[in-house]
């Protein structure tokens, strides 16, 4: 699978020359071009990994005034529970919100957040005490 039409390099990892001058082309290869981002090449269906259940010990929550609408959250969410809601931020801009039936809890959305407003805060502040 070709991204571009420069020479490609048959490498999984930017950087990594070790395919790159021996084994053969495969069909099922990811050709990767110097200097160019991965992309996902398909985006798994939402709650592909089932629901979550009572077993998640943090949740992510979003700070709307803090969120600039990067995506970044929503892209590499591993369960895709992130839905963007278009202009509903205070400025106007797309704000993430979390599917928290789907939701493992893993943090990946937390630590590519470049305005860190993605927070995990532990479930049983969530938890209705009786």
């Amino acid at each position: 699978m070709r991204l571009s039409s420069r020479k490609p390099r048959k490498s999984l990892l930017p950087g990594d020359t070790a395919l790159a001058d021996s084994s053969p082309s495969r069909k099922d290869e990811l050709v990767v071009e110097p200097g160019d981002h991965f992309y996902p090449l398909s985006i798994a269906a939402p709650g592909s990994m089932g629901r979550t259940g009572s077993w998640r010990i943090q949740r992510p929550v979003v700070d709307a005034e803090k969120c600039i609408g990067c995506y970044l959250c929503w892209l590499y969410c591993p369960d895709n529970t992130i839905i963007m809601r278009e202009k509903a931020g205070p400025r106007g801009q797309d704000v993430a919100s979390i599917d928290y039936e789907y939701c493992k809890g893993c943090g990946i959305c937390a630590n590519v957040c470049p305005v860190n407003a993605i927070e995990m805060v532990d479930e049983s502040k969530f938890i209705s005490q009786s």
